[in-house]
């Protein structure tokens, strides 16, 4: 419950940070992608759904590489509510193979209204979720 509260809390209270990437791709090894019969890397995939799964799920493609997220209300925050996508780019783990979208709404009068999202928030999640995934590497390969 606490890891929930805390990845809720990144997403209500960090600001969102665009991050550009270099159009060079280094070769990548055959272990930092886990070749599976999903289209995208198994890593990042689990690594993604372990990361979001406090929020409700609306959508998951594993051959696509796509999560979306339901509207999700913190409890501590009940007059804002995030919305997240995970798009899984590549089969390969790599920082550049994974982009979080996030949006935000605030409840004023009873109506929801956008509202931005703060600038670090989808940064935080990236990391999170790419270190998830490295550790998930790690431990395949040790084991």
């Amino acid at each position: 419950m606490f890891r929930r509260s805390r990845i809720a809390v990144v997403l209500f209270a960090l600001p969102l940070v665009a991050c550009g990437g270099s159009s060079a791709r280094p070769k990548a090894d055959l272990a930092a992608s886990k070749i599976t019969t999903i289209g995208v890397n198994s890593y990042l995939w689990r690594a993604s759904l372990d990361t979001l799964g406090f929020m409700p799920l609306l959508q998951t493609d594993s051959n696509g590489g796509v999560i979306v997220t339901d509207w999700y209300i913190n409890p501590q925050t009940p007059t804002e509510r995030m919305k997240v996508t995970v798009s899984i780019l590549d089969q390969d783990l790599r920082a550049d193979a994974l982009r979080v979208a996030a949006l935000r709404e605030v409840n004023l009068r009873g109506q929801w209204v956008s509202a931005p999202v703060q600038a670090a928030t989808t940064q935080k999640l990236e990391d999170i979720i790419l270190t998830k995934a490295r550790d998930l590497r790690r431990a395949s390969i040790a084991g």
